[in-house]
């Protein structure tokens, strides 16, 4: 019984140092990095980042993105990368289109834009009416100044750079300007950026007429790849990793009535007492409203918009 015992007890730690030898035998070998000859990740990492691939040809507004300069590439593949793991920020910006890019895409027709630019409004506010550090208000992030010369009114009631029909009206003018003005489409969304006269000294210091040829201030610089990146990405969601039910986008533009008032308002929400709404429903649809009184002492017609519903 005792040498039965011995030989079962044998047998198996044979049996187990066999199957030990056998199963690291086919182990698969990790690479210097600690990977494993499958691809899979070590044991401790933990997440998996993967790295959206740069597409071989771009363009912006027609003009081909010269990608085969290594210089023009790793400054969009750092655009792309920064905006593509800034998750929230390009989620909203994808829920906000549906509400703003209809009547962008209408607007830039009548104007003849290219469909292009209304990438340059996402790079330049994510559809918000933003206020810069220097100043400039709205999605299109008019200053004062350019606003006023676009006939948008700024006062201390009224701020129409905040009333995205009449901004966008703007901005599709003076990129029209800019185009006339420099033969392109990608140097007028530098000088949008960066200022006219800023672009034509460079221009005119550094012998170039391409704006990938040309040294700019690192904020334009960086800018137009952006604005290239944030198309390529906002254009082909799912390929870099966002995927958005119908559901989760934010609705379209209300259907409004019109209310022209061409006197003044001692109290807007008073106005709104008439009208049946809150003086918040007031100003999330008529963002340029930015004060409780309205002067109005030349008598210009303000069209405010209220919500049928």
């Amino acid at each position: 019984m005792k040498l039965l015992k011995n030989i079962v007890l044998y047998t198996l730690g044979a049996a187990t140092v066999i199957c030990i030898f056998v199963l690291t035998s086919y182990a698969p070998e990790k690479d210097t990095n600690g990977t494993s000859e499958a691809g899979k990740l070590p044991a401790d990492a933990v997440q998996q980042i993967k790295v959206p691939k740069l597409p071989d040809s771009l363009s912006f507004a027609g003009e081909l993105v010269p990608m085969n300069d290594a210089d023009v590439r790793e400054r969009i593949d750092r655009e792309l990368l920064s905006i593509c793991f800034w998750h929230s920020n390009i989620i909203q910006n994808i829920k906000f289109t549906k509400r703003y890019f209809p009547i962008i895409d209408e607007l830039f027709k009548k104007h003849e834009i290219p469909d292009d630019f209304k990438y340059l409004a996402v790079t330049e506010s994510n559809l918000r009416n933003a206020t810069s550090p220097a100043g400039a208000r709205g999605i299109w992030q008019f200053m004062s100044a350019t606003a006023k010369s676009y006939d948008l009114l700024v006062t201390k009631e009224v701020d129409e750079r905040l009333n995205f029909y009449k901004t966008t009206e703007a901005a599709c003018k003076l990129l029209k300007t800019l185009k006339e003005k420099f033969g392109s489409w990608t140097l007028a969304a530098a000088a949008y950026n960066c200022g006219e006269g800023r672009v034509k000294e460079r221009m005119g210091e550094q012998k170039g007429t391409i704006y990938y040829d040309l040294v700019l201030p690192e904020e334009t610089m960086r800018y137009v790849p952006r604005i290239i990146a944030m198309k390529e990405i906002m254009k082909n969601p799912t390929k870099y990793g966002f995927n958005l039910a119908d559901s989760d986008y934010y609705p379209e533009m209300p259907k409004y009535k019109k209310v022209i008032v061409n006197t003044s308002i001692k109290h807007w929400p008073d106005f709104c007492k008439e009208h049946k709404i809150s003086y918040r429903t007031l100003v999330v649809h008529n963002p340029w409203i930015i004060d409780y009184t309205l002067s109005n002492a030349a008598g210009k017609a303000f069209e405010v918009l209220l919500p049928e519903n």
